[in-house]
């Protein structure tokens, strides 16, 4: 039986900070807000949108991936929390994906970023009108940066 993370008291947390920091920068809801933070955590990890994350590490690592990110990388949620995040991007890609986030660290958020992607198996992905938005505690402490898209497409 897989085991569903999205239940864990430490990723229901995380997920109220992803979907708070989202609406705070972007001045929209990722997801239907309804019902407790259980609920919506439920919902987020299973929402059609790809929504991964990654900490505030010097490498930053993968700490968060939807069902729908996995799938698309290709990854269990060990593995997809285990990876540095720079590993999603091939590394001809990679300097301008540091750019992108340092732009959305400087800006809070930046819309209709698209950029290259590499799953675990090497399939390259072209990904479009993708968010990037800073993930803060309701202090403003700084916890990470997230990202969400609905529009990808495999590379030959």
């Amino acid at each position: 039986m897989q085991k569903t993370h999205w239940t864990e008291p430490e990723i229901v947390q995380w997920s109220q900070y992803l979907l708070d920091s989202y609406a705070y920068w972007v001045k929209q809801e990722l997801i239907d807000r309804s019902g407790t933070s259980l609920e919506q955590s439920e919902r987020l990890f299973h929402s059609p949108c790809i929504v991964a994350s990654h900490g505030m590490e010097d490498d930053p690592v993968l700490n968060y991936g939807n069902q729908v990110a996995l799938n698309l990388w290709i990854m269990d949620w060990k593995q997809f929390t285990q990876t540095p995040s720079r590993l999603t991007a091939e590394p001809i890609n990679r300097e301008e994906r540091a750019r992108m986030l340092e732009q959305a660290k400087t800006q809070g958020y930046i819309a209709d970023y698209r950029g290259v992607r590499i799953s675990s198996t090497g399939k390259r992905f072209q990904v479009d009108q993708a968010i990037i938005w800073n993930i803060q505690k309701p202090d403003g402490t700084a916890l990470g940066q997230g990202a969400t898209f609905s529009t990808w497409r495999f590379l030959p």
